[in-house]
This record gives C-alpha cells, sequence and structure tokens, in this order.
C-alpha cells in the first residue's frame, strides 16, 4: 500500500493542469461510482490527476492507482479497496480498469460493502459498462472525455478563458458573440492547426511527433481496445484497418455493404457489427436519417470521428470539404443529435437543417442554417463554423 501512497504522491507533484477541460465541470462529483471512458491519449490519467490535485492534494484520503501494474495480478481491486478503505481512504481513483479481469463484479462488491467509499474509474470507450452489465446498470454514472474542442484548443494556445456556448446561443446571437471574440483573437488563424493537431492533448509536449503518436493509438485502438474488448480473434484486425481506410479514402462514406463484406471479405453482418465497434472506439461517426437506429441498421454517412484522424487514415482526401463536415459532425454531435439530411448536410435535434461550406455559403428558410468557414462574423442565418466548436 505504501508503494502505491509513494507513487500517487509523484503523479500529482508531478501533473500541471495545462488545460482546463469542461468535463470537469458537468461530473457529480459527489457520486459515489464514476466512470470516464476516452480514447487512448485523450488525457484520462491528467484529467484525474489534475481532479485530486485540486481536490485532495498530497491527502492519504485519496488514493490513484494505475491497474496495469502487476500487483494487481494477483491482487483483487475489492481486497486493495477494503484495505485503504480500514485506513482511512475515502476516494479511490482505479486507472484503465478494463485491465482487470473481473471488474464489474469487483466495483458491485466495493459499492455495496464499502458504503463510505467513492471510486472513479477509466476505461477504454469500448468497454460496456452499463449496457447489459447487471453489475453496474443501475449504480455507475457514465463520462465520455472527448478530444479538445477548438475552444479549449483555443484557450490553451492564446492564454484566453472563453466560457463555453449553448446550440441555442450560436443559432440565436452568434452575431454578437462573435465580435466579443474576435476583439480577442483572430480565431481562423487558429483553425488550420486545430483541424491538422489540435484535437488531442498529443501536441502539448511532443508537436513534432504527433502524427506518429495519433498512428500508434489508432492501431492499438484497433489492435487491442476493438478486438480483445469484443473478443475478435486478430487475425481480423487486417479487416478493420482496411474498413477504416475504406471510409476514410471515400469521405463522406454512404456504405454499400454488400460491396464492402465483399473487399473486406466477411458477411453483411460482421461489416455493420464493425461499423459498430469503430463507433464505440471514438474512431467513426455513423449518421442516420433519424434518431431511431438499431443493431444491424446501415447508416445513411460514415465520417471519421475527427479531423486529425483524417490526416493519418486517408491523407489523399483531405479537402475543404470533408474537413468543414467532419468538424461540424464532431464538435455538434458529442451533446446533440445529428442526422443525415436528404436536402441539406445534416439536421441537429431534428429540428435545425444545416449546409457546411465556404465563406459564400447561404442558406434560406425557417431553421435553415449555413455553417460558413472563413468568416470571423455571421449575419441572419449564416453562422461562422468555428463557432461551433464553443460548445464544450
Amino acid at each position: 500500500m505504501e508503494y502505491f501512497f509513494e507513487t500517487h504522491k509523484i503523479l500529482v507533484e508531478a501533473s500541471s493542469d495545462l488545460i482546463n477541460r469542461e468535463l470537469y465541470y458537468e461530473i457529480d462529483w459527489s457520486h459515489r461510482l464514476i466512470g470516464i471512458k476516452g480514447f487512448r491519449g485523450v488525457g484520462k490519467s491528467t484529467f484525474l490527476l489534475s481532479y485530486i490535485k485540486k481536490n485532495f492534494g498530497n491527502s492519504r484520503h485519496c488514493l490513484y492507482v494505475n491497474l496495469n501494474d502487476f500487483y494487481f495480478a494477483k491482487r483483487r481491486v475489492f481486497s486493495f479497496a477494503d484495505e485503504f478503505y480500514k485506513r482511512g481512504g475515502k476516494v479511490l481513483v482505479l486507472d484503465q480498469i478494463h485491465k482487470y479481469e473481473e471488474w464489474s463484479k469487483e466495483l458491485r462488491q466495493c459499492y455495496e460493502e464499502l458504503p463510505e467509499l467513492k471510486i472513479v474509474f477509466t476505461s477504454s470507450p469500448v468497454l460496456r459498462i452499463i449496457e447489459g452489465n447487471e453489475d453496474l446498470k443501475d449504480i455507475a454514472r457514465i463520462y465520455h472525455l472527448e478530444g479538445l474542442s477548438f475552444r479549449e484548443f483555443l484557450n490553451f494556445k492564446t492564454g484566453q478563458q472563453f466560457s463555453k456556448l449553448t446550440f441555442n446561443d450560436i443559432i440565436s446571437h452568434h452575431s454578437e458573440i462573435a465580435p466579443n471574440i474576435i476583439n480577442k483573437v483572430r480565431p481562423l488563424a487558429f483553425f488550420p492547426e486545430y483541424l491538422k493537431s489540435g484535437y488531442y492533448p498529443y501536441f502539448i509536449k511532443n508537436p513534432e511527433f504527433y502524427s506518429e503518436t495519433l498512428l500508434r493509438h489508432v492501431n492499438l485502438a484497433l489492435e487491442i481496445d476493438v478486438t480483445y474488448l469484443n473478443q475478435i480473434e486478430l487475425k481480423y484486425h487486417p479487416k478493420l484497418r482496411k474498413l477504416l481506410q475504406l471510409i476514410g479514402g471515400q469521405m463522406p462514406f454512404s456504405p454499400n455493404v454488400s460491396k464492402i463484406s465483399s473487399e473486406i471479405d466477411t458477411s453483411r453482418a460482421t461489416v455493420l457489427n464493425y461499423l459498430g465497434y469503430l463507433k464505440n472506439a471514438r474512431l467513426i461517426n455513423l449518421l442516420f436519417s433519424n434518431a431511431e437506429n438499431g443493431h444491424l441498421q446501415k447508416p445513411d454517412l460514415v465520417y471519421l470521428h475527427n479531423t486529425n484522424l483524417l490526416h493519418i487514415v486517408a491523407p489523399d482526401n483531405i479537402n475543404n470539404r470533408n474537413l468543414r463536415t467532419t468538424f461540424f459532425c464532431n464538435q455538434v454531435g458529442y451533446q446533440h443529435r445529428v442526422t443525415s439530411s436528404h436536402d441539406y448536410d445534416f439536421k441537429v435535434n431534428g429540428t435545425y437543417n444545416f449546409v457546411i461550406g465556404g465563406k459564400y455559403t447561404q442558406t434560406e428558410g425557417e431553421n435553415n442554417f449555413a455553417a460558413a468557414d472563413m468568416i470571423e462574423i455571421g449575419e441572419g442565418n449564416v453562422i461562422p463554423l468555428y463557432l461551433f466548436g464553443f460548445l464544450y
């Protein structure tokens, strides 16, 4: 136990809150069992160490533990938590819960038998924590740590403290909001960098290796998170890689499932399952014509999850159109329902139609909007595209 307290102390003291993540303010930290899911390298560990530093400092009431430690090959999580609890522990932070085999049963036992102990844990985005999990579905609160919003990236780069905006703020008051931003920074000067290498926080320490780091994490997500956690044999990994490249290379991708199944040599049902796995891994976004989409239903459109992925998965398919639509789908889709539309690029929350384009993009009609790139301030129903990066 002392070894972990010493490690905890070193990690917390060395941590630095370089980027103020909006999720921190959205989590109900009073809940007894909190799960935080996120893509590899998105900053889950840093996020938790920052939470500990802000709220506990070096207090022994809180303990951070990485379950990747070989110690937990022989020690049960419940036994460890019980000992910590009896030593006066109040908050146990378990990083990488998916590395521990009996994670859900152990967490349930901790919840039931250690009533004064709070547990915060992290996992791969693929892990099914609540869905179909009888152990935790009624007791755990799950949150997703996404990559950086354009607002978070801009705040880090400029030292500003821009607050997040609501969707209604943007569509109703964008012409008053934008000048307040322009008076402090020129957001379009930072926009291309964000689209290429600003979504994941890798750029903070090793910007020159950003692409290599992201490529490594994508491959690890495919090799370990998607295959291992979905119990897919590793020999099928090349099919997942090929499917991801097909999507990126033909984006915006309107899948012909029969053709894809032939190209990657697998069944139609398997293709649809693979699309679901890639979505859960935060590698792609699936768009349907309405919110009611079920298992094994073909999506209307498929986009890579964010613009940074486009630069490493399909650099030959990078163009303004793909970058703009992927950005909008990613930033708006995190907290709002984005669906496909026959006459427009996207429909948001079942009501608002959007076309995405350059500075001359226009549209008419009630509830119809244009998200236009390369404009700093919009007018009427023409809204600067970058503003949708201020939603979180």
